[in-house]
């Protein structure tokens, strides 16, 4: 196998799932009509509900929904279960099962006046799934805020090359907004100048590498280099388990990632967190094209970095000794998750992207586009680590980007930078929406019984201050390990709400129904898979050892997996019951549209 091949399989899959399938459901099913008047038309308030021209929102939403699991998941799989495994379900996953699950949920809520998933729920299903539902997602979101602001953290600490490209990003983000919405600047030139000098940012990273290394040993320096945390990490070491230490700097910059994200959550969509993720997917977008072009044409030119170097089939259950059992069902469907399907695009369509929808028309291009582009970068992740890339996944990555791109002429030492700072970018950019996510679901949850909470300031200071507590404790390492069944099980409630939608108004409901059914049981069972790890092969061993933190940390883990099934279970109890009670009556007649004013 080479990365040729590879690449033709990608381009192949999406022509024909987008314009054979896709099309045809958004058509013949979901019917959208660009006369109808959105959410974003009718209630345009410059904060979250908000016009937004289709080339920018397809930029936002894909850049929105792309982070770090597309590309840390395929690593992962197919390192344990080898690469043909993992090809197969990132092919068969975005064509049937990613794309309507993606473009499903944001059609949802803008023919329910932008509601949330959780808001839809109560008015479809019940007032109890609403509940459970909100819980559900708030925990969903804060175990994956907690990861991504570590990840991050530690990134920037171990990478200070990239640094003065991403504080860049964030200055022109703020410069683009200003030049959008308040001088009226054409699209194109404001494109140009802020992705342009974004991009040299990026580029210049090595000369200003010693500066910001100065700024780490300087923080370190401030303890006399003594850590100022040491906790157990069970990933470690071959999955053996050793000790991880939060450094100063390391606390810095995670203190520095909450700062921005706090930004984001609170300041108008237009101001900072719409522009500094439209920025951002320029410079995801050339790594992309650049790499897969460098896949592509490196099996002519540079063929040593274009031939596969992994095996294709490592078997069904890799043993992983202290890690525990990983049976390729259910495992790998859960392991590579954003690339084939995800319950964070789900989540995020129907509250953030849905607000800005300007016209049905678009749904489909930015929401099952977005979510076809992303099956891509899941792709050129798999590349990366197939052709023999070293290191742990960011590092696999970040050089197996950086040889792609350098079949280009570019040298290796900027090619592995821009490699870095794309992982950096992709990541930073979501994360802000993640907690703006978060302060959302918090104000919704909260709100009538704790009225500080609907307070934008005081939801997202609550949702930073315990980000941050699960990264210097160290638990939000036994968080992360259910982060994959955790998402996809999101992903199948939202294809289950999307299914008694469409019972509800009379519509075929198969083309979402069927992928609920295998998505809910799967990852059903991925969690209960992930809670014997955690019990037999980190709670037990660390309670013989005597280790507090590691062993209170993995046992309450193994009873948020538990509470995780309770509530798929409540969930999908009652979404049967409305499922079934929809199918019973006639569908309503369809109200008139609204007319555009």
């Amino acid at each position: 196998m080479n990365t040729l091949l590879a690449v033709i399989i990608g381009a192949v899959t999406v022509y024909l799932a987008y314009t054979l399938y896709a099309r045809r459901i958004d058509r013949n099913v979901i019917q959208s009509d660009p006369k109808r008047a959105t959410p974003a038309t009718l209630y345009m308030d410059g904060v979250d509900f908000m016009p937004t021209n289709r080339n920018i929102l397809f930029g936002y939403h894909f850049k929105s929904i792309a982070a770090a699991g597309p590309i840390v998941g395929a690593i992962v799989a197919a390192s344990l279960w080898g690469w043909l495994p993992s090809i197969i379900w990132l092919v068969l996953g975005v064509s049937f099962i990613g794309w309507a699950s993606d473009y499903s949920a944001i059609v949802i809520s803008v023919r329910n006046e932008g509601n949330s998933l959780s808001a839809v729920a109560h008015k479809l299903v019940s007032s109890r799934t609403r509940i459970v539902l909100l819980l559900f997602i708030f925990f969903y979101l804060l175990l994956v805020t907690g990861a991504f602001v570590m990840i991050m953290a530690q990134v920037m600490d171990s990478q200070p090359r990239t640094h003065f490209g991403i504080i860049m990003l964030v200055v022109m983000g703020l410069l683009l907004g200003q030049m959008l919405y308040r001088w009226k600047t054409g699209l194109v030139a404001a494109t140009l100048l802020t992705v342009g000098v974004t991009l040299l940012a990026i580029l210049s990273g090595p000369w200003s590498e010693a500066a910001f290394q100065g700024l780490n040993a300087w923080l370190n320096g401030l303890t006399g280099g003594a850590p100022l945390v040491t906790y157990f990490d069970p990933t470690l070491a071959g999955f053996k388990g050793a000790e991880a230490k939060i450094m100063p700097s390391l606390l810095f910059w995670a203190i520095a990632i909450s700062v921005f994200c706090y930004a984001g959550s609170v300041l108008p969509i237009w101001r900072m967190a719409q522009p500094v993720v439209y920025v951002g997917f320029w410079i995801t977008a050339l790594s992309m094209v650049l790499g897969l072009g460098g896949a592509a044409v490196a099996t002519f030119v540079k063929p040593e970095v274009a031939q596969f170097q992994i095996p294709a089939f490592k078997g069904f259950n890799p043993q992983l000794g202290p890690a525990g059992i990983m049976p390729l069902w259910p495992m790998l469907f859960v392991t590579i998750a954003c690339g084939a399907i995800s319950g964070w695009h789900a989540l995020f369509g129907a509250v953030g992207t849905a607000r800005q929808i300007e016209n049905e028309a678009d749904m489909l291009p930015v929401g099952g586009g977005s979510m076809f582009t992303e099956f891509l970068l899941g792709l050129l992740a798999l590349l990366a680590v197939s052709v023999g890339a070293k290191g742990a996944p960011v590092a696999a990555f970040a050089n197996g980007l950086g040889g792609f791109i350098s079949v280009w002429g570019v040298p290796t030492q900027y090619a592995v930078s821009l490699a870095f700072a794309a992982f950096i970018v992709i990541v930073l950019v979501v994360t802000q929406l993640i907690f703006r996510v978060m302060r959302i679901t918090l104000t919704e949850w909260l709100g009538e019984v704790i009225p500080p909470c609907r307070n934008q300031h005081v939801s997202s200071i609550v949702c930073v201050l315990l980000a941050l507590l699960l990264v210097v404790t160290g638990t939000w390492v036994y968080l992360w390990q259910l982060f994959g069944g955790a998402n996809q099980l999101m992903a199948a409630l939202a294809l289950l709400l999307v299914t008694v939608w469409l019972a509800s108004v009379g519509k075929n409901w198969l083309y979402a129904g069927l992928p609920m059914i295998f998505m809910y049981v799967t990852t059903v069972a991925s969690i209960l898979v992930t809670a014997y790890n955690l019990y037999f092969n980190v709670y037990q061993p660390n309670l013989a050892a005597g280790r507090m933190l590691p062993m209170v940390g993995s046992g309450l883990m193994v009873l948020v997996a538990l509470l995780l099934v309770v509530a798929a279970v409540f969930i999908g109890i009652d979404g049967w019951r409305a499922f079934v009670k929809y199918l019973r009556r006639p569908a309503p007649a369809p109200k008139p549209a609204p007319a555009r004013g």
